[in-house]
């Protein structure tokens, strides 16, 4: 029996002989069913049709995007440290290519997944690394395949080795996550993101918001939380979701878009 993939969401579902009769990720605000309906693929079938593109973004981080693009357009990244390679995200296709690629670049030591929206094929990708997944526990209830290398974690902030560190911030879901790189950007400072903060198609501003498709805001509050978890740390380059990314000055963007972004919910406008 094959495992069911979301063709709207990219999250797999166990094998089974038929298709489940709804996706609970689509269903919910954050995300949406398609007018056309819900539809599923398979490993194989998406396999033959799509293909996984690498860019080196910087020394030691690559892209990894599947094209043509499936399911929200996610994108990964495979971040090499000396003490061990880690895959920021995921995607639903685990080709062959893929797998050789990850090998030759020393493997995986960790994949660790922003927020649902990221979870497809997460079992698959450990099983192939043999690598644990670190999930934040308050999005638990949102893992469709549930597996024994999921490594739930409870605080706001955990260590992956030294100069990586994931933090909480809710927001766009309970446990969104994004990652630290205290190494990225020649020694200055990285964060990686998803859409948890999300780059605007200004590259000179970010957004925090509760559904990207449906455009549902955060509150004020929410957002001045977020960027209170953000104090302390430099980053000079932040990577979000969908190909984009800042490459200088990211911490000043941040602050200056979440003030911003409160100053606007908090006016009446003409």
């Amino acid at each position: 029996m094959p495992i069911q993939i979301c063709v709207t969401c990219g999250t797999s579902f166990p094998e089974q002989p038929a298709p489940p009769a709804r996706c609970p990720i689509c269903d919910e605000e954050r995300q949406y069913v398609p007018a056309s309906g819900q539809s599923w693929t398979t490993p194989q079938a998406l396999a033959a049709g799509h293909a996984n593109a690498w860019r080196q973004m910087e020394p030691d981080l690559f892209e990894i995007e599947t094209q043509p693009r499936f399911g929200i357009g996610q994108r990964a990244f495979l971040l090499r440290t000396p003490h061990g390679n880690i895959l920021w995200d995921c995607l639903a296709l685990l080709d062959e290519a893929t797998v050789a690629l990850v090998r030759a670049l020393g493997g995986l030591s960790g994949i660790a997944i922003s927020h649902p929206h990221y979870y497809t094929t997460m079992p698959d990708w450990a099983a192939a690394f043999d690598a644990p997944v670190y999930l934040q526990a308050r999005d638990r209830a949102w893992v469709m395949r549930p597996d024994d290398r999921v490594v739930f974690w409870d605080e706001d902030e955990r260590s992956l080795g030294p100069g990586l560190t994931l933090l909480r911030l809710g927001g766009h879901f309970p446990g969104g996550t994004v990652l630290h790189w205290r190494d990225g950007a020649e020694g200055r400072g990285a964060l990686l993101t998803g859409d948890i903060v999300q780059v605007g198609a200004d590259r000179r501003t970010v957004s925090f918001l509760w559904s990207y498709p449906n455009w549902l805001p955060l509150s004020g509050g929410t957002v001045a939380r977020i960027a209170s978890r953000l104090d302390g740390r430099a980053f000079e380059r932040l990577y979000g979701a969908f190909g984009l990314h800042i490459g200088d000055g990211a911490r000043a963007v941040v602050s200056r878009s979440a003030a911003r972004y409160r100053a606007l919910l908090a006016q009446d406008q003409p």
